[in-house]
């Protein structure tokens, strides 16, 4: 039902990109150049897929800190079918046991979310992209 690929090719990447614009540009109002940025290049993209439709996406980064996980994205008409956590999952498959430390920035909104998916939320509210934010780590 679910199937998570990595991007290979540039209709996939635009897949993605659209997503993205879906959910964060249009609806949750962030400015396109926060949204897309310097790092799209030397991260892994990943896509979802559900019943055959391109429905969610996300991707990993290295950073000076450990492995970051950014830009969970579902398309509101597939939230609630697992897609997200099928994306988290997917991940963390490809990334450990090598990385110590594992990253991401979870919305507010997000963070019990992410504690189901064994991530402990660290420090302060901050703001990206006018949104409040928490940095969580994965509690290993």
């Amino acid at each position: 039902m679910i199937q998570i690929f990595e991007i290979q090719t540039p209709e996939e990447m635009a897949a993605a990109f659209e997503i993205r614009r879906i959910v964060f540009v249009i609806g949750q109002n962030c400015a396109p150049d926060e949204e897309y940025d310097e790092h799209e290049k030397s991260c892994r993209h990943f896509l979802a897929q559900y019943q055959g439709i391109k429905a969610g996406t996300c991707r990993i980064r290295q950073t000076e800190n450990g492995i970051k996980l950014e830009r969970f994205a579902v398309l509101e008409s597939y939230r609630g079918k697992k897609i997200g956590a099928a994306l988290v999952e997917n991940c963390l498959e490809k990334i450990m046991p090598t990385h110590k430390v594992i990253y991401l920035h979870a919305q507010e909104h997000a963070l019990d979310f992410y504690k189901k998916l064994g991530f402990v939320q660290v420090g302060e509210r901050f703001f990206e992209a006018n949104i409040p934010h928490f940095k969580m780590t994965l509690n290993k």
